[in-house]
C-alpha cells in the first residue's frame, strides 16, 4: 500500500537555468544534488511547509524534452500574489495567465518555468 508521496520529477535540458528559477524565482530550497547510477544529474527542491520534494533531472540520453501545452503543472501557495507577480516579472518571468478570482475568494495565476512547465500560484482567500 502507498503511504506517502515523496517527490515529483521533471526532466529538463538546461539544468542550471531551471535550478536558478526554482531557487531565485520560486524561492525553493535546494535539498541535495547528485548523479544517479545511470548518469542522470538530479537536483531536489522543497517548498517551505511541504514534505514532498521536486526532483529536477537532466538526462540527455533520454532524448529531447518536449512539454506539451496543459500537460502538467505544479501548484504553490503564495501569501501575496500581486507582490510575487511583480517580483517574478522583474526576474524575467511574468504571469502567463491571471490572476483570476475564485468563488471562494482565492486568486490564481500561472507563470511558465524554463522549458515550458507551467507553475500555478494560489493566494488563499481570507475566508478559507
Amino acid at each position: 500500500m502507498v503511504t506517502k508521496l515523496l517527490h515529483t520529477r521533471y526532466r529538463v535540458k538546461d539544468l542550471e537555468k531551471t535550478v536558478d528559477f526554482y531557487k531565485n524565482v520560486l524561492g525553493l530550497q535546494e535539498i541535495r544534488r547528485h548523479t544517479s547510477g545511470r548518469g542522470s544529474q538530479l537536483v531536489f527542491f522543497k517548498a517551505p511547509g511541504s514534505d514532498e520534494e521536486i526532483e529536477i533531472c537532466k538526462f540527455d540520453e533520454s532524448g529531447p524534452v518536449i512539454v506539451g501545452p496543459d500537460l502538467t503543472h505544479l501548484a504553490f501557495e503564495v501569501d501575496d500574489l500581486e507582490k510575487f507577480a511583480g517580483e517574478s516579472a522583474a526576474k524575467g518571468y511574468p504571469l502567463s495567465d491571471g490572476p483570476h478570482k475564485t468563488s471562494g475568494g482565492s486568486a490564481i495565476a500561472f507563470i511558465d518555468a524554463p522549458e515550458g512547465y507551467e507553475i500555478e500560484l494560489i493566494q488563499r482567500g481570507k475566508d478559507l
